[in-house]
């Protein structure tokens, strides 16, 4: 049994893009159809004018006659000239419209997915979903479907024509569509599997351009461009080895017209040259050539017709891919019906805590944990002891295996995600930097902000100077005119422009040199002040002050106490603090 052209899939992504992305533009697709239409019939007046003037001059009729006729056909050529401006501006605005609400969802969407499927999904992907796969449908919409209906109205309009000039010799010359379809029909299901195996691989392939372009730094120091090269290479032949076994399947389409045009045009001047000749019909010379020049006309549409389903099913997996991380389960969902946290001052309270990630094994297990106003709590630990993975939790960005996390006594599974994390102001070791001046990326944190109160928090993390001094410049992309340090200090400005009553400090001042690390330090007492303070570091250096300290140790709290009470007995963390001190020495 043969598949069908259309799968149960492809109808349903058909009905969803239509009626969420054209459907309310129906006025101008009405529009779009009209001018087509009578553009159509262009084709079909110059059909009865070349006729008219065929018989002026096999008959011997009047010059005059000859130039009203070929006035008319100026004239409709005209407008049909008109007419071919308008339909691709009102197609390209059209997709234009279409498209920019898909790619507002799209990034309404990716800000809610949940933070597991950017731990699952690399960031090529989606790249290729909101750049390259958009654009291919926008084109798709906007000027291949329009084409397509142009060249569908011409063939009904001039075939009509030629209906009703010969039905005999019209119909006998479809006896080569039943080849046409087969051919299409295999090359659609061949277009489509290749198209998906074409965007795993793009996928690899700008994934590979974003690692090398974040790491041409180190490439560059560690002279391994060759290797880089020949990565590269590779990634790319794939693409290569998929274009070509692509295009040997579209290239089986236009031969299969041509060979069925050459049989048509075959069978029409045979038949018609019979029937001309033939005392039995009415067609003469001039209609012949009429009919056979309207055949010429429908073929040229036609070819165009047959490339436009090879690429409808490339846009089908396009829509499909875009389609399915639009239904991608996200945060939104689940905080529809809840409500809002409020408070003044937030007390955290980890209660036996249990995570793991999807069907990995637990990384914490039962681990309990206190975050008080007014005081200074650290999560201190060595690299991969699971400390940020706390951060993630307390945010919401993961939800606990078992146990629970609550706010104020409550369990924040009650409350909005959105409402959880208004409450935090975070200082993170990867801060996001913008291409745009110091000031705006400080103003992030606090769109409302006063320039006032953008230059105090500056002051305050040491980076109003050269704030001032760059002005309006843009630091580069992803900040890279800043050093680390700077960078850092910008996300420490942010903190103090961001008015919340729980303050997360994750190695905050990781990049900073000792004597800017004491200043900001100093501001941060200020900053600090009536908050619930959470410190997450591996510089035990900055935690001395802190009113509790916790140490984790590959996904287990081993050690809870003040800096004082740690050193005083054997402890893992005095052994971390003794390194680390003669470290600095």
């Amino acid at each position: 049994m043969t598949k069908a052209v259309f799968s149960d899939t492809d109808k349903v992504n058909i009905r969803w893009f239509w009626r969420n992305y054209i459907k309310e533009k129906s006025l101008w697709l009405i529009l779009i159809m009209a001018l087509i239409i009578l553009q159509g019939f262009v084709y079909q007046q110059f059909l009865v004018y070349t006729e008219e003037g065929l018989r002026v001059i096999f008959d011997g009729g009047s010059f005059l006659d000859l130039i009203k006729i070929c006035g008319f056909v100026i004239l409709a050529f005209g407008l049909r000239a008109i007419i071919s401006y308008i339909v691709p501006v009102l197609s390209a605005r059209l997709a234009g419209e279409a498209v920019l609400k898909l790619r507002g969802h799209l990034i309404k969407k990716v800000m809610h997915l949940r933070q597991v499927y950017f731990d699952r999904n690399s960031s090529s992907e989606l790249i290729l979903r909101m750049v390259n796969q958009i654009d291919g449908l926008s084109q798709f919409v906007g000027h291949t479907s329009v084409n397509a209906l142009r060249d569908s109205v011409t063939i009904i309009i001039v075939s009509g024509y030629l209906i009703y000039k010969s039905a005999l010799l019209f119909f006998a010359a479809l006896i080569v569509l039943p080849v046409i379809f087969l051919v299409l029909k295999v090359v659609s299901e061949a277009i489509k599997r290749i198209r998906k195996s074409a965007e795993k691989i793009l996928g690899a392939y700008i994934n590979s351009i974003d690692e090398m372009a974040g790491g041409v730094r180190t490439i560059k120091m560690s002279n391994q461009e060759e290797t880089e090269i020949k990565r590269m290479y590779s990634a790319s032949s794939g693409i290569k080895d998929l274009s070509i076994e692509l295009q040997k399947a579209q290239a089986l389409v236009l031969p299969a017209i041509d060979l069925s045009s050459a049989f048509v045009f075959v069978l029409v001047i045979g038949g018609g040259g019979y029937m001309v000749l033939s005392d039995d019909y009415s067609l003469d010379s001039a209609s012949i050539i009429t009919f056979i020049l309207g055949m010429v006309i429908i073929f040229d549409p036609a070819r165009s017709l047959s490339q436009f389903f090879t690429k409808m099913q490339a846009s089908l997996v396009l829509v499909e891919s875009i389609k399915s991380l639009l239904d991608t389960e996200d945060e939104k969902t689940d905080d529809l019906e809840k409500p809002n946290f409020c408070a003044e001052n937030v007390k955290i309270i980890l209660n036996n805590v249990s995570f793991s990630y999807v069907d990995d094994a637990l990384l914490f297990d039962k681990i309990s944990m206190e975050f008080k106003p007014g005081q200074k709590t650290a999560i201190v630990g060595s690299t991969g002891s699971g400390k940020t993975t706390i951060l993630s939790l307390i945010t919401r960005l993961y939800e606990v295996t078992d146990g629970q996390i609550t706010f104020n006594g409550q369990d924040g599974r009650k409350f909005s995600r959105s409402s959880l994390r208004s409450h935090f102001s975070i200082v993170a070791q990867d801060v996001v930097i913008f291409n745009s001046s110091i000031h705006e990326n400080i103003r992030y944190a606090n769109p409302t902000a006063s320039v006032e109160e953008i230059q105090n928090a500056a002051k305050r993390a040491r980076i109003d100077t050269l704030m001032h001094e760059r002005g309006d410049l843009p630091v580069g992309p992803k900040g890279s005119q800043l050093s680390g340090g700077q960078k850092q200090r910008i996300s420490i400005a942010r903190a103090f422009l961001r008015p919340a009553p729980v303050l997360v400090l994750d190695e905050a001042t990781s990049a900073l040199d000792a004597l800017t690390e004491k200043s900001v330090n100093d501001s941060f007492y200020e900053l600090q002040k009536d908050k619930t303070t959470i410190v997450i570091t591996h510089k035990l250096s900055s935690v001395l002050d802190a009113d509790k300290i916790y140490v984790l140790e590959s996904g287990k709290l081993i050690e809870a106490g003040t800096h004082e009470k740690l050193m005083q007995k054997d402890s893992i963390y005095k052994s971390m603090f003794n390194a680390q001190l003669h470290e600095d020495v």
